[in-house]
């Protein structure tokens, strides 16, 4: 008599597989975000009465970027951390 079930090592297989799987995608997902950094963030420049605005993405189509990117959040520089040694 045959049975309509898939056999152990059958099973055992596709579960192997779907933890693969699995793991491939945590690994890429982990990769991705690895190298990822924050966007930087600029003056824009209102075409209309040239008001400024600082964010990370253009307000919208009557805006220009009227500066150079800044590193740091709001339009500040970064922070210059000194580290000076103990002796």
């Amino acid at each position: 008599m045959t049975s309509s079930l898939p056999d152990c090592r059958t099973r055992q297989a596709g579960a192997f597989a779907l933890r693969c799987g699995a793991a491939l995608l945590a690994a890429a997902c982990l990769a991705g975000a690895a190298g990822a950094a924050p966007a930087p963030w600029y003056f824009w420049r209102s075409k209309v009465d040239g008001k400024r605005v600082c964010a990370q993405v253009s307000p919208g189509p009557g805006w220009e970027r009227d500066s150079t990117p800044y590193d740091g959040p709001g339009c500040e520089a970064r922070r210059r951390v000194f580290v000076i040694p103990m002796r």
